[in-house]
């Protein structure tokens, strides 16, 4: 994470406990762990302590900062296209809400077997 990325996120951190290790840190080490899929126990040694992180991890979705980060790089994205803040109008698929209503409807066998000579597999 660049400084220009950490000073635009700081404000969204304001209400939230001190704790051992910084913010940027923290942050830094749950971004490296999405990224790269390994789990918890199993960050880099150069990291703060797995029980830190994903305690801190916990707070921040509970607490609404991670929704916060996405609704607020989402705001982000869409200015930088040259789009409104918020989007104007949605696409439903019908076809869709068709397919589900119609298995809702019916029921899916997983368990069906094939009738002899009824064709190839």
């Amino acid at each position: 994470m660049t400084d220009e990325q950490w000073e635009e996120m700081v404000p969204l951190y304001t209400g939230m406990r001190s704790c051992m290790w910084s913010k940027r840190e923290l942050t830094a080490t749950v971004l490296h762990q999405v990224d790269s899929g390994c789990k918890w126990r199993q960050l880099p040694h150069d990291f703060p302590p797995y029980s830190a992180v994903r305690s801190f991890y916990r707070r921040a979705r509970i607490g609404g900062l991670l929704d916060k980060i996405l609704e607020h790089l989402a705001k982000k994205t869409r200015i930088n296209a040259g789009r409104k803040v918020s989007p104007s109008y949605a696409i439903i698929d019908s076809q869709s809400v068709k397919t589900v209503a119609a298995s809702e409807e019916r029921g899916i066998d997983g368990g069906k077997k094939r009738k002899a000579g009824s064709g190839s597999l």
